[in-house]
């Protein structure tokens, strides 16, 4: 029997859970041992925790696949090489890959969502939603983080040039995109600032900014409300439900990534299938940008 750890970055976060749980039905369904662990959004605690993985004697996992919180862990990569585990990625673009699939035997290939996708439907999402163009609060992930860059630069490339950005940082979680925009709401100049639309780069942020304009002042909470809301992740029973029951006016359905991983994963070791290096999957707007645009 195969076992698998899977590291995700944090467990206070919709889509990390669906990630765990599609890994743990994938092993079900393929008689795969998993075992999820968490980082609690700590790059050191993530290092930590699977170098430790690696260099206990005895039981050792016959594959490692992890989203980054930091760094994609290049020696951590090494070290799993050398012990023959293979080595997933999940939503990066890891420059040691190539190397790794030379020199070892052991897999290693990268999974993720296509972020630029992901980018080009929000800033689609914008268009269809303000046909007059508007002021737009657009909610990232964290700076340094690669997946929130992506989506950036793919909204950029969509959006309509009479739809004006204003960013501010959250870091994947309901309460950070809550601190974020309260902060932003109390400023004087925010304040007399028309807001069209709040767009998140995840359905948990989205839900935060809304929970910080309800709690505002009531001149501000009434006229910021009646903004559309968008966010992204469009699990079936929260952000597709949330759309359904008009707190969001539309978001991304991104596919977890984990169950192509795993898939992945055993076809490699089983099999002796070399993988691609990435795969990629395909992110969708719900509703279709077609309803929106109606």
């Amino acid at each position: 029997m195969l076992n698998f750890v899977v590291s995700l970055t944090t467990n206070d976060n919709d889509y990390q859970q669906e990630q765990a749980a599609a890994a743990e039905a994938t092993g079900k369904r393929l008689g795969v041992g998993i075992q999820v662990i968490h980082a609690d959004n700590d790059a050191f605690k993530q290092s930590d925790q699977l170098l430790k993985i690696v260099q206990t004697p005895g039981f050792r996992p016959d594959g490692i696949i992890f989203e980054p919180v930091g760094t994609a862990l290049p020696q951590v990569a090494k070290a799993a090489a050398a012990a023959g585990i293979g080595w997933v990625i999940l939503n990066r673009d890891a420059e040691y890959i190539p190397e790794l699939r030379r020199a070892g035997t052991a897999p290693a290939f990268a999974v993720s969502s296509n972020h630029l996708e992901i980018g080009r439907i929000q800033g689609l999402q914008m268009a269809a939603l303000l046909p007059k163009g508007g002021n737009v609060i657009y909610i990232q992930g964290p700076s340094d983080n690669p997946a929130a860059k992506q989506r950036t630069m793919g909204m950029q490339q969509t959006k309509p040039a009479n739809v004006k950005i204003t960013a501010l940082k959250g870091q994947w979680t309901e309460e950070s995109a809550y601190k974020a925009m309260s902060s932003w709401v109390k400023l004087p100049t925010s304040q007399r600032q028309t807001v069209d639309m709040v767009s998140a780069q995840d359905d948990s942020m989205a839900l935060g900014a809304r929970r910080a304009v309800e709690e505002a002042d009531p001149a501000v909470r009434d006229k910021w409300l009646a903004a559309p809301f968008t966010g992204c992740d469009g699990l079936p029973n929260t952000g597709q439900e949330d759309v359904r029951k008009g707190i969001l006016a539309a978001t991304v359905v991104v596919p977890p990534n984990t169950t192509t991983a795993i898939e992945m994963l055993v076809d490699a070791i089983s099999n002796g299938k070399k993988p691609i290096e990435m795969a990629l999957t395909v992110p969708s707007s719900f509703p279709t940008l077609n309803k929106l645009q109606k």
